[in-house]
């Protein structure tokens, strides 16, 4: 949290990609719920490496919302959780909001998601959906990210891109300045004091999911590697049984020519146990080199987010976290 310059009630972190159509109507709906719940507050977006004209939009609120928007332009595609991370190193408000720029996240629920921070213990309120208005896969894939993250951190509770959190937890966050980043397991890492509220989903209007079937099996990807070794335990179980079977093969082989049962060797089962065992073995050098492909980029330094160009306010930050390459700030 920011407490050099003028702090406010309520930060609410937006990543942006391709979404020109809904970013005006999204910054009024959002200011006008914080003036109805008298909250002073602020819009940080984050454009991800859009290529339609979402930064021009973004440009002309941050002028004609000098005081509540702040606009920042990434070099390219980083990624949602990267895009997140970077608002989070602008935020000023006591209470941060995160949610899409589609305005499928009415923004009208973000009364419900604060007031459920702001009377509990909680330190992260996700919200919960009784009906997703997403396609078929898409709402497939979101629930195996999220039934990864309930299996790895032993919860109950869905997480997703719509969340309210106390800022007190972005220290801890922004000293994670790796490139594969999984902001609801940092999240899990910091604070077990997590709960939800029902909210509503609206139905898409314009444009369509940045959300792909690639990008979400490297998020259930990243949930798995960067949070468990529970592949790598798999593995070593495969292995193991592997080598079981292998073994009473074995033995039962050398029974049958003990016995003289077998005249011929079988060409079927030595093809069969090549294809299993090389199988196998193809299966655990991917995993490995998975987890030792990520370390090397990890120890390459490989940037979490790079900032083009930035507008509004002047920046005020009492956390910087290091190795975040940024150009010279270019202030509205």
């Amino acid at each position: 949290m920011n407490t050099t310059a003028s702090s406010v009630d309520i930060s609410v972190v937006v990543p942006v990609y391709n979404s020109e159509a809904t970013l005006e109507p999204l910054t009024e709906r959002i200011l006008a719920v914080l003036a109805q719940m008298g909250k002073s507050g602020e819009i940080i977006f984050v454009d991800d490496g859009s290529s339609d004209g979402s930064w021009e939009v973004l440009e002309n609120l941050a002028i004609h919302h000098p005081a509540n928007v702040v606009a920042v332009q990434l070099r390219r595609n980083f990624g949602q959780h990267n895009a997140i991370m970077c608002g989070f190193g602008e935020v000023r408000g006591s209470i941060v909001v995160t949610m899409d720029d589609d305005l499928q996240n009415p923004p009208e629920e973000i009364t419900k998601l604060v007031g459920a921070l702001e009377n509990s213990q909680y330190d992260v309120i996700y919200a919960q959906y009784g009906k997703r208005y997403h396609a078929g896969w898409r709402n497939f894939g979101s629930r195996t990210v999220q039934a990864f993250y309930r299996y790895i951190f032993q919860t109950d509770i869905s997480p997703n891109s719509f969340r309210a959190l106390r800022s007190e937890l972005l220290p801890e966050l922004l000293n994670y300045q790796l490139n594969y980043t999984y902001i609801d397991g940092l999240l899990n890492w910091c604070t077990t004091r997590i709960g939800a509220v029902r909210v509503k989903h609206a139905a898409r209007e314009v444009g369509r999911s940045g959300y792909s079937v690639k990008t979400l099996l490297l998020l259930a990807l990243n949930v798995f590697t960067n949070f468990s070794i529970m592949p790598l335990q798999l593995v070593s179980v495969m292995g193991v049984l592997i080598a079981l079977l292998g073994l009473m093969g074995a033995v039962f082989y050398l029974v049958q020519y003990a016995v003289a049962q077998i005249v011929v060797p079988g060409f079927a089962t030595i093809v069969i146990v090549i294809l299993v065992v090389g199988g196998a073995q193809m299966l655990a050098l991917g995993i490995i080199g998975e987890y030792l492909g990520r370390l090397h980029l990890n120890m390459n330094r490989k940037p979490q987010y790079i900032v083009r160009q930035r507008r509004g306010r002047p920046v005020a930050r009492t956390f910087v976290a290091a190795q975040k390459i940024q150009e010279p700030d270019i202030d509205a």
